[in-house]
């Protein structure tokens, strides 16, 4: 019988889950399986067919051929990652706002001088469709080479109908270019922040009136194929009434619910997520104690970005906290003209470092958590019969040192089901 592909010997091939969770919080959150001298193979839908110890594998499989096989002696073996969060979509780079910072501008003094998102919304208008597809591929493809299998991608930089539109048909137009080696999940975030030639309520009114219709229309049309629903959740922003409204209103219409809340103010952002059955919140740097017990109770995900209390040097989120107080936790790029990052092992790093999460937190967090707070750990996010083929060939036996060496981590081979989409 004919395989698509076998890793064999690996010295440790780390499943992650290894009875079907589908997602860790708590004590579990630390928990990584990993089988010793361990093989995996893939069938040819891309799918993990068996997996366990390189012997009893090699016996099964003796009379079998295989499109590929990879031999990992003294390497180890880990999810391929999953990217939760991402603005990768956009025209006009910021790092003339990175010097301002650097001088130490705060994030809402440079928005004040047309600088932030308005400064990327107006690129983004004006730029084709074209000119962001060649610049969104090039980022992937980077994201690709640092180990990610799976992506979230967010519109947000349009706030109108059209550019919005066009941003999801770029991310549907880079899936269908990207097949076979990258899944692409779409998010739609109309309500990212008021643009600037309208008045706030227009906005809104927008939003629900006019936006979530045609994005829904298209969507059955197979134009544009968003599965996630995200707003602003901040004070200056969407207030906690708006962004319900916006949120239901793309539930109703089959949306699932991740969005961005307490990043710079507390602003009930765990209330509203259990309110609205939230997959995942993302920033929380400000979550309450009150947010924090709501997200435990329906195991909502934290999807934490250190990159951006790094790159604007404010306080992390409190993970340690939200670990041990049962929410599962996701960590993500942020990737987006603020914070130019598109590496989830530099944040898993920074994660570990200033955010105190030890390597497995960190690990789960890249994978099954992510895969989760997208309502993809069914099929992503471990090593597991009938999941994905999604593989990070790690050059070490220790498959800790793909976040212990910092900037030019040990990643050998990237795959993605079954076939290799990186390699050194």
């Amino acid at each position: 019988k004919m395989f698509q592909l076998l890793i064999k010997n690996a010295k440790q091939l780390v499943t992650v889950c290894d009875k079907g969770e589908l997602v860790k919080s708590g004590k579990a959150q630390s928990n990584v399986s990993i089988i010793e001298n361990g093989s995996v193979v893939v069938g040819k839908e891309g799918k993990i067919i068996d997996l366990g110890k390189a012997t009893l594998i090699a016996e099964k499989y003796e009379e079998s051929q295989f499109e590929k096989v990879i031999d990992a002696t003294g390497k180890s073996v880990i999810p391929g990652f999953v990217d939760a969060h991402t603005h990768p979509v956009w025209a006009g780079d910021r790092c003339h706002e990175f010097a301002m910072k650097i001088e130490g501008a705060s994030y809402m003094e440079i928005h004040a001088k047309g600088g932030g998102i308005g400064y990327t919304v107006k690129h983004t208008r004006e730029a084709s469709e074209e000119q962001l597809l060649e610049l969104l591929m090039q980022r992937l493809k980077k994201m690709q080479k640092n180990g990610t299998t799976t992506v979230e991608a967010k519109s947000g930089y349009g706030l109108n109908t059209n550019t919005e539109i066009k941003m999801l048909k770029v991310i549907e137009r880079a899936q269908q270019k990207c097949k076979d080696s990258l899944d692409i999940v779409a998010t739609y975030l109309g309500a990212h922040s008021y643009p600037k030639d309208m008045e706030k309520e227009a906005y809104v009114k927008q939003l629900l009136e006019e936006q979530i219709p045609k994005i829904v229309e298209l969507k059955k049309q197979n134009v544009i194929n968003p599965s996630i629903i995200d707003v602003f959740l901040e004070k200056g922003v969407f207030d906690f009434d708006t962004s319900r409204d916006i949120l239901k209103k793309g539930k109703e219409h089959g949306f699932l619910v991740n969005f961005h809340g307490d990043e710079l103010h507390p602003m009930e952002a765990g209330k509203l997520a259990y309110e609205v059955d939230a997959l995942g919140v993302s920033h929380l740097e400000q979550i309450s104690e009150e947010g924090i017990e709501l997200m435990a109770k329906k195991q909502i995900v934290g999807v934490l970005l250190p990159t951006t209390a790094y790159i604007l040097r404010i306080e992390y989120p409190p993970a340690r906290k939200m670990i041990e107080n049962n929410v599962p936790i996701a960590l993500a790029t942020d990737y987006n003209p603020n914070a130019h990052c598109l590496s989830l092992p530099f944040v898993l790093n920074i994660s570990a470092v200033n955010m105190r999460m030890t390597m497995e937190e960190c690990l789960v967090a890249a994978t099954i958590n992510a895969a989760a707070s997208l309502g993809i750990s069914k099929t992503h996010g471990s090593i597991e019969k009938g999941k994905m083929g999604d593989f990070v060939i790690v050059n070490h036996e220790d498959w800790r040192h793909v976040i212990y060496e910092l900037v030019d981590p040990p990643i050998d081979v990237v795959i993605k089901r079954g076939r290799v989409i990186h390699s050194q």
